[in-house]
């Protein structure tokens, strides 16, 4: 949970990116690509793609896995790899080989590359936006389905850092778990609890709240995190204060936190700020094939 970026993330297993391919070739071609039949079926091409806007790039796996499931013969060059940053008319690869599985792939390529790059466009203006603070900009569960993996590598390639990747591998308490405890000094307890039962385990227990008086209960719980839920500028720094007298938790933002308001927030001293709109409010950038037959 709130692992560190690397220089070069590290991709989702292979195999998982080629399942994710295989389902999406599934949806698209189906029994088969009837207008690809219209290409003689010896003919080569080649197809270069090109961005059309600044972005920064995320996809190059998926991309190249959906050719080489088509037609391992094709071949795709890079000039470009996940996290660099483009500009509008630049070319990201150069893809060779029979014209029809290059024609066929050409959509399902493109909705990874562009899906995928618009993540990581996105979080790179997020962690710029912070550039020089101490604090980390984070993503949420707030993804979308089945592609989970692939948009938390891309928050990494644009320079933002992963909150925890499922249910299962972080405990994070709202509103209705402590209804469900019954106090907040339950639930946490209760977490603490769980946690050191997990042999060799790291797992950190992080708590909503949504006032000081829950600032200071979670703190006195013993909770490792405190996710602060729309608090205020001068409600933020209190509880920052709060914290570092207690001198063990962390703190993270959260709620309705644009980039306009991001260095403010961040300035408070808290070390994270989770960001929804990293993945939920998707703009994929534009990109597109320019192809041509070769014999």
């Amino acid at each position: 949970m709130h692992d560190t970026v690397s220089a070069q993330p590290v991709a989702p297993d292979p195999g998982a990116i080629a399942e994710s391919v295989r389902r999406a070739l599934a949806e698209d071609v189906g029994s088969g690509d009837l207008t690809a039949t219209l290409v003689p079926a010896d003919a080569r091409a080649e197809a270069t793609i090109i961005a059309r806007e600044d972005a920064v790039v995320c996809g190059t796996a998926w991309a190249g896995e959906v050719f080489r499931q088509l037609d391992p013969s094709i071949r795709i060059a890079w000039d470009v790899a996940d996290g660099a940053r483009v500009e509008a008319d630049q070319r990201l690869c150069t893809i060779s080989g029979p014209a029809r599985p290059i024609l066929t792939g050409e959509r399902t390529a493109l909705n990874f590359l562009q899906t995928l790059s618009g993540t990581a466009t996105t979080a790179r203006r997020y962690a710029d936006a912070i550039s020089g603070t101490r604090c980390r900009i984070l993503d949420t569960r707030k993804t979308i389905p089945g592609l989970r993996d692939a948009q938390k590598y891309a928050v990494r390639c644009g320079g933002c850092h992963n909150h925890r990747h499922g249910l299962y591998d972080g405990i994070l308490i709202k509103e209705n778990h402590i209804a469900a405890a019954g106090t907040l000094t339950a639930a946490v307890h209760a977490a603490r609890s769980l946690a050191a039962k997990k042999s060799g385990s790291t797992i950190a227990v992080e708590v909503e709240v949504e006032t000081l008086d829950e600032v200071r209960e979670a703190l006195a719980a013993g909770a490792d995190i405190l996710l602060l839920d729309d608090f205020s500028l001068d409600d933020t720094r209190t509880a920052v204060a709060l914290a570092r007298a207690q001198g063990r938790a962390r703190l993270e933002a959260s709620g309705g936190i644009d980039l306009a308001r991001l260095r403010e927030v961040a300035g408070t001293g808290v070390d994270f700020i989770s960001i929804g709109s990293l993945t939920k409010h998707l703009h994929a950038v534009d990109l597109s094939m320019r192809f041509r037959t070769t014999s």
